[in-house]
């Protein structure tokens, strides 16, 4: 398939540029049936049934941007991608010349960083000081906001570019369809009998690249760590023996779930490069809950294999008609898997039916 396929026109005006007012606030397109239902996030509710189980990424996104100088005096921006052990990191790093291995870097006022090397587009580095790199990154660093997003990271973004679940640190970016979330949310799910489930995916900066290849088949997935717990495995097991579905909030819990699904679904971690496109089998998750992503990205690519191509990019179009609002701080679309060579009508909830074939 070609890589143009999934790319749509997108007004600048509905990148959102910050959070809603509240958790939950968002607006909620429903696609299930062939039909799209324009509806409201707190409706998700009514859209659940007893015996599902949810499951969230708890992914906490780390201060993973700083500023700094070379030892030879030129300013450089360091992206921290993946934090290895408690010293040392792979990192992108912006400088006018890139910095060489055994070379010092001097970060945030206060950090000697030393160049260990590169492995592909990332330069290994180390942190001297002796302290975490976790607590020194939390002192010292920024959010990395999107880039989509314009504004420096400020106190709302503090807050609100975090799920209220994370727990685990590591991420470079948040896992955003859990944003929409609070915790009386929550709570109103557990309370009508839907299981709540966790894996964590340490979210990289790759998942804001766009496929730069003419071909999808031509490009090269970067790669997460994730782990699935077996409390997790347990839930999923006693919901399929239940007939309940298996709700994934995001495509990077979707990511996780699908990575570890091998005979049957295991517990444990790994890392995973899982490019899924359409025509993928899916093993373990029937419903999807997702923002509305960058044109030509391999999240866009994801939602097609999982609600069908031609359908999903219909729901984009009717989401910019509609002008809901896209990417990391947008609205939330809920997605019940269609199954392959099915035969339905496309429709919305005030427009006119039309047959599609997936």
């Amino acid at each position: 398939m070609r890589t143009d396929e999934f790319d749509f026109v997108l007004p600048e005006q509905l990148i959102a540029q910050h959070p809603p007012a509240r958790r939950g606030a968002s607006r909620l397109l429903y696609a299930h049936d062939g039909v799209l239902e324009d509806r409201r996030f707190t409706e998700l509710l009514q859209l659940v049934r007893t015996g599902d189980v949810l499951v969230l990424n708890d992914t906490r996104v780390i201060k993973a941007r700083l500023f700094g100088d070379k030892a030879s005096g030129g300013k450089i921006e360091v992206l921290v991608e993946r934090v290895l052990n408690a010293h040392e990191v792979l990192a992108q790093v912006r400088a006018s010349h890139a910095p060489q291995a055994g070379s010092f870097l001097h970060l945030a006022g206060a950090l000697p960083v030393e160049v260990l090397g590169r492995e592909g587009e990332f330069f290994h580095l180390r942190f001297v000081s002796g302290e975490d790199v976790l607590d020194l990154l939390d002192r010292y660093g920024q959010l990395p906001l999107p880039p989509y997003i314009t504004h420096a990271a400020d106190d709302e973004d503090e807050q609100r570019y975090q799920t209220v679940f994370a727990s685990v640190a590591g991420a470079v970016a948040a896992p955003t369809a859990g944003l929409h979330f609070d915790e009386a949310m929550l709570q109103a799910l557990r309370d009508q009998g839907v299981r709540i489930a966790y894996v964590t995916l340490h979210v990289g900066a790759g998942t804001f690249q766009p496929v730069r290849a003419d071909h999808i088949h031509e490009h090269a997935m970067h790669s997460e760590r994730y782990e699935i717990p077996q409390a997790t495995v347990d839930a999923i097991a006693q919901t399929r023996a239940e007939h309940g579905r298996v709700i994934a909030v995001g495509t990077t819990s979707l990511r996780a779930l699908e990575s570890a699904q091998t005979d049957v679904l295991r517990a444990g971690s790994g890392e995973t490069q899982i490019f899924i496109t359409p025509g993928y089998r899916f093993k373990v998750v029937d419903v999807l809950l997702t923002n509305f992503h960058l044109p030509r990205s391999t999240l866009l690519m994801l939602v097609c294999a999982f609600g069908g191509m031609r359908n999903m990019l219909a729901a984009y179009r009717h989401a910019v008609e509609k002008e809901y609002r896209f990417f990391s701080y947008g609205d939330a679309m809920l997605i019940e898997r269609r199954r392959a060579g099915s035969t339905r009508r496309q429709k919305t909830m005030s427009g006119k039916a039309r047959p599609t074939t997936e």
